[in-house]
Order: C-alpha cells, then structure tokens, then sequence
C-alpha cells in the first residue's frame, strides 16, 4: 500500500508503451496491420445463415483489435494532452489519426453488415452474444441513419484531416495562451487554471481583473476561434443531418447516449423553468457580499474571508477517507489509480486545463488528469475525476465495448464522489466560516453544473441554426449574451467580455451536446444521495449495481431498476427540490460580513 505523503506529480503512460517512437509501438502499428487483415479475410463468411459461433468469433476478433487500437489512441491522446506544445506529440497524434482512419475503414463492413441484417436474422445471432448484445443492439439504433460503405470511408478520412486535425489546432492555440494580472504589486504571467484561482478570490478587484484578462486573451483570437467553430457546427450539419438525416443537431448526441429527444428536451425544459431558483440565490448572495447587486465576476466569490488552502498530500487523503468511509472497496480503486502513477496533477504550462478521467481499456487502470491548486474546489474537482475512474473499474468484468459507460450515466459515481467529500469536509471543519464557504460553494458548484451547463446546450442548439442561416461570429456572441441574461434575469450586472465566453468552451467545439451530460449526472445524484442518507447501507448495493452495470444496458433500464423513471419532469425537478432546501438553509442564516 502506498502511504504518504502523496506529491504532485505528472502522470506515467508505460502501462501502454514506453514511449512513441519504441520497438513497442512499433509492433503495436504492425499488429493493428495484421490484426485489420485477419479481420478482412471474415468478409466472404459473413451471411445470413452463419453459424453463432463464427459470428461470435468475429466479435472477439473485433474487441481484441479495438483493445490493441484503444491503447496506441489513448497513448497518442495523453501523451499530447500532457503537454499540447511537444512537437513530437503533435506530430504522432496526427499519425495516429490518420492510421485509425485508414483502419476503421478496413474493419467497416462488419458494422455496416451488421446494421443491414433483417431483424429476425439479428436476433438468432445476437441469443448467444451474452454481454457483447448491448453493444450489438446499439449499433443497429443507427441502421436509419448509416450510409454506403464508401461514403463511411470517406467521413472517416474526411474527420481525420478535417473535425479531429481542428480540434487539435484548438486546443494547441488555446493551451499556450499565458494569462497577465498583477496581484499585490507584482506582476504574474499565469495558464489559465493559475488565473482562474481569482475568479474565486475573496478581492472583487482580482476577479474582476482575472475575468477580464481571460476573455482578453480568448477575445482576441475570437473571430478566429469563432469561425472555426463555424466550420465545425457546418460538418456537424453536412454529415448528421443532411447525410444522415437525424432530426436535429443535438438528436446526434442523444442516440449516442441512448437517451430519447424526449427525455433530453424535458431535462432542459426543467432546468430552464428553475433558472429563477438561482437568481434567488443570486440575489441573497448580494446581501453576503454587502452589495446592491452581484457582478458576474462575483458569482463564485466566497461569501468569507476563508481563503483556506489544502495542502496535494492532504486533499488525497481526504479524499480516500470518504470513499473509504461509505465503501472500502470504492477507497481501493481510487488508490490505484494513484498506486499506477495514472494521475497527473501538477499545473504546469502547455498541459490540458481542467480536469478529465480517460479509461483506456477495461483491464488497464484508468489515467486522471487535474490541475492541483489547494481550492477546496480542486480537492472536490480531485473526488470527481476519481469517480470516474472507480466508475470504469467497478463496471470493468464486462466487454471492452460494454464496460464504459454513457455520457449521461458517466457523470454518476463523479459527482456522488464529490459530495461525500464535501459532506465530510463539513463535517469535520471547524472554521464557521470555512464551513459557511463550503456551503455557498455547493450551491456555486450546482450552478456551473446544472444551469450554466444545460443553458450551453440551449446556446448549441440555437448556435447550430444561426450557423446554417449564416450568422456572424459577432451575431453569434450576440445570441450568447442573450442567453446569459435569460440565466440571469435582473439577478446580476453582465460585462459585454463575457460575449466571448463561448469560445472558450472546449466541449461545445469537441463534443457538441455533451454539457447536458452534468445536468443530467448532478440531477441524478442529488435524488441517489438523498435515497442513501435516508436508507444507508441498503442503498449502497442498489448504487454500486447502477455503476457496475457500465454500458451493458439503456441507461434509462439500468435507472428503471434503481426505481428511477427520467422520464418524468417530476423526477429533475425533485433535484432542484434538493438545491432549494439548501438556499433555504442559507436564507436562515443571519447575514454576517
């Protein structure tokens, strides 16, 4: 066992391969070759009338092919993500992209084989395929919006060169960006994770000066990154919905997640109707602050003077306390991410801002990247990306292609993650004020991830239209600072800098519609938490069967036997329920400064 003091550190990748260009991956691109080749040789055998257990044989072929694949991707992905400005790391992430091109075209007969069986001929070979019929079920959901092999091949090699090679270009130009405040006389030259540590300071001139910089910077190159977002809302467009015919833009993401339109345009609807739940809190955050009304650089300020820091080595034991604490199991898998030197934590210029968790494979220990600055927020962001990670551990006894879960449920075990860390960190406090702080920040944190994440998706959506129509970068800022008024009614005093906020989303250039994931994921959790501290240990088996079940089911079944119905507004408006009950506690408290 691993013991501390736990340190700062950037993460390993020889778990995958020692480096890029070693006789290891070498093999590795010479085994994906063959492997692709094997493959191709099943094409003449694949019929109608084939026997199952040839047909499962091609499957296992499949699943070691894509093992092999995941490993060098993730490899390429991390190594670049590691630092954005390694020119070597560039170059083979590019390499890569273009080999799995080639490849996917390679293997694409079999999914397209696959989605053109008539239903009856489907079901006879999928009767034995155990825990590969999920992932064969969702392949064929998209049998209505598949087209001809060469059209597939060409999209393949179109995203190669074209949405994967923009994406990277982004996050390139966006991750070299260094950040200028001064802070008590001296100047700083900041990554944008070292600056936004004032956008929760307790000084309204250093938040404001850090949010101003910010979308300087990000101002400055917005027409560029604007237009590229353009181009990449305009290949959503061509290929989705006038090659593929899906209903809308955001129809895309939802079959990929498995979630009906209904249910994802009733989540939003829910949240759009509570946005006056905030503005409330909004406003009683005014008084905290002794201010007429809150700016928008105030919005996370701390309502105290609690800037209290945790020290890396502490923030980790914290965190294992708590898992350790509802379930021992839960604790060792955190650990071993740690244990595998998986987690990079260390700020350092040129790395990936924010924070993410990456499951290569299932039989491999997932790899955490956070940007470790002693915030109470970062020790909460460090229980999340955890999660996530035990998340994938605890669903990995089943396939490669059915042990991660979808975005929706992927947000479950983070976020549960995080409020017993919190709930913890409350309860061990004794700093009145640090505990005060806590509190406001819970209600911060449902903010950024409910409403300021489900009014992303409305801006996408909208976005996508003005797009097509052709509307300017500057009408598009335009539209997104109407969307942050509609977010905040009279409740806050909006600078024109934040007309530029939108561009600095990676998610909405990366994976269009997946912020809604959060919402769904923290509406989620607050009804799972709720269910565990009125049940205790009997809820916790129920818990842990939704994570292990992974992707081996619809989301919404693997809910139903949680006695969860998401189609209901009633059920997202019970979290929301739970986010009143604590401004309600607030409200009771007197207003001290």
């Amino acid at each position: 066992m691993m013991t501390q003091p736990y340190t700062l550190s950037r993460w390993s990748l020889f778990d995958l391969f020692p480096s890029h260009d070693s006789p290891e991956m070498q093999a590795a691109f010479e085994q994906l070759d063959a492997m692709a080749a094997e493959i191709e040789k099943r094409r003449p055998h694949l019929s109608v009338g084939m026997p199952n257990a040839d047909f499962m044989e091609i499957v296992r072929q499949m699943e070691s092919f894509n093992h092999l694949a995941n490993r060098v991707y993730g490899f390429a992905n991390l190594k670049f993500l590691a630092d954005t400005q390694d020119q070597a790391a560039q170059a083979f992430v590019a390499r890569v992209d273009q080999l799995f091109a080639t490849l996917r075209n390679r293997t694409l007969f079999f999914s397209l084989w696959w989605k053109e069986l008539e239903d009856s001929a489907a079901e006879r070979l999928m009767a034995g395929s155990g825990d590969y019929r999920y992932w064969l079920e969702e392949m064929r959901h998209f049998k209505p919006h598949t087209l001809s092999e060469p059209e597939e091949k060409i999209i393949n090699i179109k995203d190669a060169t074209g949405t994967k090679a923009l994406n990277n270009l982004y996050e390139a130009i966006t991750n070299r960006y260094t950040f200028k405040i001064e802070v008590d006389g001296k100047g700083e030259e900041l990554t944008r994770e070292g600056l936004m540590v004032y956008a929760r300071h307790s000084n309204p001139d250093l938040r404001t000066r850090a949010y101003q910089e910010l979308y300087r910077v990000y101002g400055q190159d917005g027409p560029i990154l604007g237009q590229m977002y353009q181009t990449l809302v305009w290949d959503w467009r061509n290929e989705n919905l006038d090659l593929r015919h899906f209903a809308s833009p955001i129809s895309t993401r939802n079959l990929a997640n498995d979630i009906p339109d209904q249910i994802v345009a009733t989540l939003l609807e829910v949240c759009e109707r509570n946005a006056s739940l905030f503005q409330r809190y909004f406003r009683l955050k005014a008084k905290w602050l002794g201010v007429e009304r809150l700016r928008r650089y105030d919005i996370y300020a701390p309502v105290v003077e609690a800037d209290k820091t945790y020290k890396y080595s502490d923030a980790v034991g914290m965190v294992l306390s708590s898992f350790r604490g509802f379930e021992p199991r839960v604790a060792d898998l955190a650990q071993r991410v740690i244990e595998a030197n998986h987690l990079d934590s260390e700020v350092r210029k040129g790395k990936r801002g924010g924070a993410f968790c990456w499951s290569v494979t299932q039989d491999l220990t997932p790899w955490v990247l956070v940007n470790f600055q002693g915030r109470a927020d970062d020790v909460a962001t460090l229980a999340h990306e955890l999660g996530h990670a035990i998340h994938s551990q605890l669903a990995s006894a089943h396939t490669l292609f059915t042990f991660h879960p979808s975005l929706p449920l992927a947000e479950t075990a983070s976020t549960f993650g995080e409020m017993l860390v919190i709930e913890d960190l409350l309860a061990s406090e004794k700093d009145e004020a640090v505990r005060r702080d806590v509190l406001f920040r819970q209600v911060d944190d449902a903010y950024a991830t409910i409403i300021r994440q489900a009014f992303f998706a409305i801006f996408e959506q909208q976005a996508h239209e003005m797009v097509v129509k052709g509307a300017s970068v500057d009408a598009i800022s335009a539209a997104y600072m109407e969307n942050l008024k509609k977010q905040f009614g009279d409740s806050l005093e909006l600078s024109d800098e934040f007309r530029w906020e939108w561009v600095s989303i990676p998610h909405i250039y990366q994976t269009p519609f997946y912020v809604y994931a959060y919402a769904f994921g923290q509406l989620l959790v607050f009804s799972l938490f709720q269910q565990f501290k009125a049940e205790g240990a009997p809820f916790k088996s129920r818990y842990l069967k939704v994570l292990e079940a992974g992707a081996s089911q619809a989301p919404a079944r693997i809910l139903s036997e949680a006695s969860i119905d998401i189609y209901s507004p009633a059920f997202w408006q019970g979290g929301f329920d739970v986010i009143e009950a604590m401004i309600q506690q607030l409200e009771a408290l007197p207003v001290t400064r």
